[in-house]
């Protein structure tokens, strides 16, 4: 079959569209919105609060009222230290926690630190720790492979499970899980980040249900593009892949990895404030009202009309059957 003609500046112009990457206007750092509903008496831990959504949100939801356990993995490092400065000279409510949710032993350490902190319980449970590292399926080897993976899909599994225990003695939670909008769309050239992400919204839709007998929420965020510091580090892990793949292997797609590593920005201009806005206000809904899926950028939103087709497809098929009342009350809200 002859080669379909693509060449890269036409691929790299699909995928600022693919990512969302439109123009809004940045706020200040984790700053609170006029009149935003208070945060007061919640108790948040977030996964990956080293920067991006995470470190933004552990500033926001604090300034908000809320008692922040910001997570993140190799301490000391820098930005563990810049936060801590940071909440004693504001005098904001959070707590740096090392986590690496690609590790069993140290999610559970760094949850029993938490619970001991709050005597046993735990509000919200905010899993943000993600990674993307783009190329062609077949170049992402099995070392690649297993860390999208293991950060994407198997870590918000093992933080769900270490919480859950707790949340359902006291009644209540939500879990909230950052997805994005390629969990429902596929793009070529970004290998396995779509299928930890599809894998993620499959494994939240189904604890959304199975947790409606136990008062816990579980919402998943699906943003565009923005510009954060994943993309760098997308870039870094493209590059050591690079690195290992065969020649032969990458002229096989010379579209996708011409270029591949090099360090490049993404998300346009876009507001990362969108991000914790949206979670902010979902902590502050009551319990049974917050929605199982919201899309987030202020331009295109592909996944919308998936979204939507999913909804009526399980209503269809289970909101009539022994497992009706869950789906609804999860799906009709």
């Amino acid at each position: 079959m002859a080669r379909q003609g693509v060449n890269r500046r036409q691929l790299l112009g699909g995928s600022a569209a693919v990512m969302g990457a439109a123009s809004a206007a940045p706020a200040a750092l984790g700053a609170a919105r006029e009149g935003e509903r208070s945060l007061e008496g919640q108790t948040i831990l977030i996964t990956g609060a080293s920067s991006g959504f995470g470190r933004l949100g552990a500033e926001y939801y604090a300034r908000l009222g809320a008692r922040v356990f910001a997570s993140m993995r190799n301490l000391p490092r820098p930005e563990a230290d810049e936060l801590t400065a940071l909440a004693e000279a504001e005098g904001l409510a959070i707590d740096v926690v090392e986590i690496d949710v690609t590790s069993d032993d140290s999610v559970a350490r760094g949850v029993a630190t938490v619970l001991e902190a709050t005597g046993g319980t735990l509000d919200v449970l905010i899993n943000n720790a993600g990674i993307g590292l783009g190329s062609p399926v077949e170049v992402q080897d099995m070392e690649a492979t297993r860390l999208m993976f293991e950060t994407n899909t198997y870590g918000p599994h093992r933080m769900a499970r270490a919480v859950l225990p707790a949340m359902r003695a006291a009644g209540r939670g939500l879990i909230v899980q950052i997805s994005s909008q390629l969990g429902r769309v596929i793009a070529p050239g970004l290998g396995h980040y779509s299928p930890t992400k599809f894998a993620l919204e499959a494994m939240s839709e189904a604890m959304a249900y199975e947790l409606v007998p136990h008062g816990i929420d579980v919402t998943i965020i699906q943003p565009g593009g923005y510009p954060t510091e994943i993309w760098n580090n997308a870039s870094a892990l493209a590059a050591s892949l690079r690195d290992r793949t065969p020649e032969e292997t990458l002229a096989a797609y010379p579209e996708l990895t011409a270029g591949m590593g090099e360090a490049r920005g993404g998300g346009g201009d876009t507001d990362p404030m969108d991000i914790p806005h949206a979670i902010a206000d979902v902590i502050a809904r009551p319990q049974g009202a917050r929605p199982l899926r919201i899309a987030v950028h202020p331009g295109v939103r592909p996944q919308l009309a998936i979204n939507d087709a999913s909804r009526e497809a399980q209503l269809a098929w289970l909101g009539g059957s022994p497992f009706g009342p869950w789906i609804r009350n999860v799906l009709e809200r």
